[in-house]
């Protein structure tokens, strides 16, 4: 765990050039941009950045957390999400034309590089690193203090696409304003990871097998047995200005839904180890009752696969019927009281459709676990 937070935190040093910072701290606290204002221009090279600056304090509190003080990870990705739609509209806002705001379309893998703390101060920090016409990449990273010592910890490390929809029009997408780079290969680089994340995100809308719901009295270690489901009526607090559901709410009820189906399945503390790229395929408007739906997929000695599956229907529009709006595989790992790593129970396959699943999700294990190494020995 040490090494990987090393490596990432050489990894994702932010290049010397257009830059948008958002640092949120805990809340109850005023921050600068309160008292003086909440737009303009940051950093040592002003005259090349389109994006605003926004400090904020906030304290992981015990709500934040599980019963062991592990801060959950739907509470961080939330965070992520929130500093990435800030960035993202502010920039997309520098530009003339009807007023728009970021919408989350997909989060890539996202490893959870050390646990948060109930009483520790996360910082995070968020750069717009490519603009395509109508989208925009935003590379976020979370740090951990303990403000009891000073020391700091690289926690997370996401990115995050974004577009920009009209406020008079949520189904008209704007142009994004273009960002400048510091030579012709990040702009290169940027490009090859919009195209690879435009195909993925293709291949994943053909995912749209239902959630059979479990049969009565499943065998412990059974797939039937941990897998869970959380019903939400989408309220005002869970939306944006557009009265969508925003993306870091809807992450962390799939957080928490993984979480449920790991601890029923080992019996232990568990934490989120990494998300899988997140597609947000639908919007979910207000009103709507979301159902989602956790489940096992594959389980390695130490680590577990959770497919999460997101579907939202209308509570006055019932003729259009349930759709699946989010889908993703979340890892979780199980530990002991000194947070050390404990085997995980094997799990029982029942049926074709159980063995076929699992074998899907050890290609994923096994081809992850192949680029780490290949990471590691790229670092060496």
């Amino acid at each position: 765990m040490a090494e990987d937070s090393d490596r990432a935190a050489e990894s994702c040093q932010p290049p010397k050039r257009h830059k948008s910072y958002v640092c949120l701290y805990f809340r109850g606290c005023k921050s600068e941009s309160d008292s003086t204002t909440r737009r303009g221009k940051t950093s040592e090279n002003a005259s090349e950045t389109t994006g605003s600056f926004m400090e904020n304090v906030k304290i992981m509190r015990p709500d934040d957390a599980n019963i062991v003080g592990n801060v959950h990870g739907g509470i961080i990705l939330k965070l992520i999400e929130e500093a990435g739609c800030i960035v993202s509209t502010r920039h997309c806002n520098t530009q003339n034309g009807d007023r728009c705001l970021a919408v989350l379309v997909r989060v890539e893998k996202t490893e959870f590089l050390s646990p948060v703390f109930i009483g520790e101060v996360a910082h995070v920090t968020a750069e717009i690193t490519y603009t395509s016409k109508h989208s925009l990449e935003v590379q976020v990273k979370v740090m951990a203090e303990n403000i009891l010592t000073g020391a700091k910890k690289l926690a997370n490390k996401a990115a995050l696409w974004y577009v920009p929809c009209s406020l008079q029009n949520v189904d008209k997408i704007m142009e994004v304003p273009p960002i400048k780079y510091a030579n012709e290969d990040q702009e290169e680089e940027g490009k090859k990871r919009y195209e690879a994340q435009k195909m993925e995100r293709l291949d994943t809308k053909a995912r749209i097998e239902e959630a059979v719901p479990p049969p009565p009295n499943p065998e412990q270690c059974t797939v039937g047995f941990s897998q869970s489901t959380l019903i939400h009526l989408v309220g005002p607090s869970d939306c944006i200005l557009h009265q969508y559901v925003h993306g870091g709410v809807t992450m962390k009820l799939m957080d928490e839904v993984a979480g449920i189906v790991a601890a029923r399945h080992c019996n232990t503390n568990v934490v989120t180890a990494s998300v899988d790229a997140i597609n947000f395929h639908r919007k979910i408007k207000k009103g709507c009752v979301v159902t989602v739906t956790g489940r096992l997929t594959f389980v390695s000695n130490k680590s577990m696969e959770i497919e999460v599956l997101v579907d939202a229907s209308s509570l006055t529009e019932e003729e259009k019927g349930k759709y699946r709006a989010v889908s993703a595989f979340f890892t979780f790992i199980s530990l002991d009281k000194f947070n050390k790593p404990l085997p995980v129970p094997p799990l029982k396959i029942e049926g074709e459709e159980e063995q076929r699943r699992f074998e899907e999700g050890k290609a994923r294990y096994l081809q992850n676990k192949a680029k780490r190494l290949t990471d590691k020995e790229r670092q060496q």
